[in-house]
This record gives C-alpha cells, sequence and structure tokens, in this order.
C-alpha cells in the first residue's frame, strides 16, 4: 500500500482539537476556568517551543476525562463537534483527503492529541486509521495515565512501525502532512514529507531540505 499520513491539529484542522476541548470545557463551566486557562495555555506554550512533557500534560488533559462516565462524555464530545469542531474542517483538507483516495492510497491520522478528542474528528474526515495518544482506561472508566507509547515526536515513529510490522506494512512512497516542528522525527523517515502551514521552526528546516510546503486554510 502506499500510505499518506496526516497530523490533525494545525494541519487538517485549522484548530488545535485539544485546546479547544479544553476552552470548551471552560465555556460550558465543567472546570474551573481561570486555573484550566492558565494551564493549557502554559502547555500548548510549551508544545510549541518543543519542550512539552507528554506524561505531565496528559495528566493534566486527562483529568477531566476520569471524573465522568463514557456516556457523559460522548453526549459532551458530540456537542464540542458541531459547535467548535465541523467549522474547522476546510475545503482544501476534504480534497486532498479525496485526493489521496482517488489514488488508492491508504489515510491515517498521527496525532499526539488523546483517541477520546480525535477519533470522532478523524471519522468525520472519512479516515479509518488512528494513531492517537491513548488514555488507560480501568473499570470501564478513563484514567489520567497513558496507555503505552504516545504517539508524540519520536513515540509517533514508534507507534508507527509497530503498526507497520502488525500490518506487514513498509513506508515505501509514503507521504506525512505537518505543520510542526515536534513531527520531525517521522518527517524525516518518509518518502514524502509536506508542511503545512508550518511553524516557523518547521518552514525553516522545509525550505532547507527542498520540502513541499502548503497550505489548508481555505481562502
Amino acid at each position: 500500500m502506499t500510505l499518506a499520513l496526516f497530523d490533525l491539529d494545525n494541519t487538517l484542522l485549522s484548530d488545535d482539537s485539544d485546546y479547544r476541548w479544553g476552552q470548551y470545557l471552560v465555556e460550558k463551566k465543567l472546570i474551573d476556568s481561570e486555573e484550566h486557562t492558565k494551564k493549557n495555555k502554559a502547555f500548548y506554550q510549551q508544545y510549541s517551543e518543543g519542550v512539552l512533557d507528554i506524561h505531565e500534560f496528559c495528566a493534566f488533559s486527562f483529568e477531566f476525562l476520569a471524573s465522568k462516565s463514557m456516556e457523559e462524555l460522548a453526549v459532551l464530545h458530540k456537542d464540542f463537534m458541531e459547535t467548535q469542531i465541523l467549522a474547522s474542517m476546510s475545503n482544501k483538507s476534504k480534497a486532498l483527503i479525496a485526493q489521496h483516495k482517488a489514488m488508492g492510497h491508504t489515510l491515517m491520522v498521527i496525532t499526539a492529541t488523546n483517541s477520546f478528542v480525535t477519533r470522532p474528528i478523524v471519522t468525520a474526515f472519512g479516515i479509518d486509521n488512528l494513531i492517537a495518544t491513548e488514555p488507560k482506561i480501568e473499570n470501564g472508566r478513563y484514567t489520567r495515565e497513558i496507555d503505552g507509547v504516545p504517539s508524540f515526536k519520536e513515540g509517533k515513529v514508534t507507534r508507527l512501525h509497530a503498526w507497520l510490522e502488525k500490518n506487514n506494512e513498509t513506508l515505501e512512497d509514503s507521504y506525512f502532512y505537518s505543520d510542526s516542528h515536534n513531527d520531525l522525527p517521522l518527517l524525516e523517515i518518509v518518502t514524502t514529507p509536506i508542511a503545512v502551514d508550518p511553524d516557523p521552526k518547521l518552514r525553516a528546516v522545509a525550505e532547507d531540505k527542498g520540502w513541499d510546503i502548503i497550505s489548508l486554510i481555505d481562502d
């Protein structure tokens, strides 16, 4: 197969779903506004700078998930999709997905954001395969811990190689679309790396290496 890999936040989406989920909870007055907003912004800044501790961040971001039942979370996520996410799914992203499908490629989203937030979004894009950071589940509820290897930086490579081995596939003729310098470990091993509305660090690398740079933000 030819594998077309996509980052999600600020790539296929013109927003960050993890950050937006936190702000959604604040707007719904489901969590403490001042404390959460302050921490959420701080973690997002660390991510942008490439110094995020993914385990520390997930312990923070999974706290609300661990406090609710799966049924309660499903209801909230449905509203979150309708009010926060659908407008961030650009026509350019949808067209790119359709283009790869038309070429018979196998599509996958590979994201650091947790699977609770991202799986319904990926499904809405019409993509079947997802590698995301997995919250550990105990007794039918989420915990504040990560299950297995987080899908972040080099962890994306580790998780993808495990998927490739399980499915007896390779990265031959592969594509990867991303906006973030945090994804350089994966961008550097695919056949065709593509920078999407890249952050300054990724833009500099892409220009130096001659990688394609595109925008998926609707005009």
